[in-house]
């Protein structure tokens, strides 16, 4: 299908709708830069499926959905626009930069990379096959259809602990698989599992298959000290084991370290002047809601000083 080329010339197009996206776009827009948010789903990112957030300043708690709605209503408000757009490419040129989605090729004259990443898979015999018939990556989403089921939850990171959590109060019980003797997530989410008489650990094994017909029934793990194999029966199989980036797309610009991760520098920009990148997609040592929005809020102020500074260098030119 031919792309239809769209006249308008933005001053900067943001891909992804997360925290860091949404930021980044009222930043932008408060300086009354020409904004663009292009988002292949809805606003939110990783926050529409997240229950509950405790740890962002400014609320003792909030539902990472109603915190969605917030960031986008902020982010529009200084008259950012926003569209469907699954990007595919960013060219980079002399003049403006060409962002191509699926449909339709934008001219811009700086790219805010925020397209966050996504769950990891185990890749192990059954989970594609069971994917939404017991296997789920999100607690948020799927909880409820599993009320007085056991379940199991594979990590022992943040989300596979706080998740697991949340799931007591569908699940009859709950069993985190952990491939450690010790969990990874903060002392507070710990404290709470190990105190919720629903949650159970399975330590020191790996999830080797997930069985069942037509929904999970039972899983096969393996005692990774021990080698000893066997069967837990749940009926549902919720997968935190890591994230992996969104960045297949632009890996032709060279801006990637050898695991998918953008390398930026303090001012969120990449060795492509011009195309920043921001929040979990970022290489960096923490990937929270804060850290997203600040750098949010360090692009969309370096996007004005750059536009601005290549205006001085063409007025300059001229003369």
């Amino acid at each position: 299908m031919e792309k239809e080329l769209q006249e308008e010339l933005y001053d900067t197009i943001v891909i992804g709708a997360g925290p860091g996206g949404m930021t980044a776009a009222l930043y932008a827009s408060r300086s009354d830069l020409k904004t663009l948010i292009l988002e292949r789903g809805v606003p939110g990112g990783q926050l529409i499926n997240t229950a509950e957030i405790e740890n962002y300043s400014g609320f003792r708690s909030i539902e990472g959905p109603e915190l969605a709605t917030k960031m986008y209503e902020g982010a529009t408000a200084f008259g950012a626009e926003y569209s469907f757009g699954d990007v595919q490419e960013i060219i980079d040129g002399p003049d403006y930069k060409q962002v191509v989605t699926s449909d339709k090729i934008y001219k811009t004259r700086t790219v805010v990379i925020a397209t966050g990443s996504e769950n990891r898979k185990l890749n192990v015999q059954g989970e594609d096959d069971l994917r939404g018939r017991g296997v789920s990556y999100c607690a948020v989403c799927d909880g409820a259809f599993f009320r007085d089921r056991p379940l199991v939850v594979i990590g022992g990171g943040d989300s596979a602990v706080e998740e697991g959590t949340y799931l007591t109060q569908f699940a009859s019980e709950v069993t985190i698989i952990h491939r450690r003797d010790e969990l990874r997530a903060q002392k507070i989410l710990q404290d709470r599992a190990f105190a919720n008489d629903k949650v159970n650990f399975i330590w020191d094994s790996v999830v080797e298959e997930i069985q069942g017909e037509n929904k999970v029934d039972s899983l096969r793990i393996r005692n990774v000290k021990t080698n000893e194999v066997s069967e837990i029966s749940a009926e549902g199989a919720f997968i935190y084991v890591g994230l992996i980036p969104n960045t297949e797309e632009f890996e032709s610009l060279g801006i990637t370290d050898d695991e998918g991760w953008i390398i930026t520098d303090e001012q969120m920009e990449t060795a492509v002047p011009g195309i920043f990148a921001i929040g979990d997609v970022r290489q960096t040592v923490l990937r929270q809601v804060a850290t997203a929005v600040g750098d949010g809020s360090i692009a969309g102020d370096q996007i004005y000083k750059y536009i601005e500074a290549h205006k001085t260098e063409k007025a300059a030119l001229a003369e």
